[in-house]
């Protein structure tokens, strides 16, 4: 099931038993300094905490807006923090705070790669979860979404189906939870191709 599992406690429960312990802890420590607001859910393969639809109606792809995601890769376990990515001022205090407790970072503009819970400063992951307010993320994320773009109401798409997270690539995961703090620009289409001009003997026949 993995990926596709519709359920926190289903996806877990489909994990290698030291997986599955694994990101338990972060799990539990993420939920024991959650500020109040956001829910947990299940959103392109991975556990999500997100702002609630009824909190933030419509987003610049319909889909719910993710604090962090929690998810298991082929290589390694990932933590994507969208707040981080989000925040320049923020980010330098949760790589500082990171390397502080002697631990080696691994990370990408939001996504933190970890083999083993130990890897993890676990106080540094919940201090930085409980930094970032539902209002304040919210307030981060209208401030930086581009005017060009129309949001997409929540509830019309509602949420991702099971099967979008099977599917997506670590990359297109990050993409796709990171860009909710990212200008989004339309591209312009170009002219249509012309057609190939008819040869001179065709046009004698």
């Amino acid at each position: 099931m993995g990926a596709s599992a519709p359920t926190v406690e289903q996806f877990l429960a489909s994990l290698p038993t030291d997986r599955r312990a694994a990101l338990a802890a972060v799990r539990d420590t993420i939920n024991s300094r959650l500020p109040a607001g956001y829910e947990e859910t299940m959103q392109y393969g991975m556990i999500s905490w997100i702002v609630p639809a009824s909190r933030l109606a419509a987003t610049y792809n319909g889909q719910p807006l993710a604090l962090a995601s929690l998810g298991s890769q082929k290589q390694h376990m990932a933590l994507y923090l969208m707040s981080v990515y989000g925040d320049q001022r923020l980010g330098s205090w949760f790589r500082d705070a990171y390397r502080a407790a002697g631990k080696k970072l691994d990370m990408g503009k939001a996504c933190v790669r970890f083999k083993t819970l130990d890897a993890l400063p676990l106080d540094v992951i919940g201090e930085v979860i409980a930094r970032v307010s539902v209002d304040a993320y919210v307030a981060v994320y209208e401030a930086s979404r581009s005017q060009a773009v129309k949001p997409v109401p929540i509830a019309e798409r509602g949420a991702p189906p099971a099967s979008a997270g099977k599917q997506a690539t670590r990359r297109t995961a990050a993409r796709r939870a990171g860009t909710a703090t990212k200008r989004a620009v339309p591209t312009k289409a170009g002219p249509a191709p012309r057609k190939p001009a008819r040869s001179a003997s065709k046009r004698r026949g």
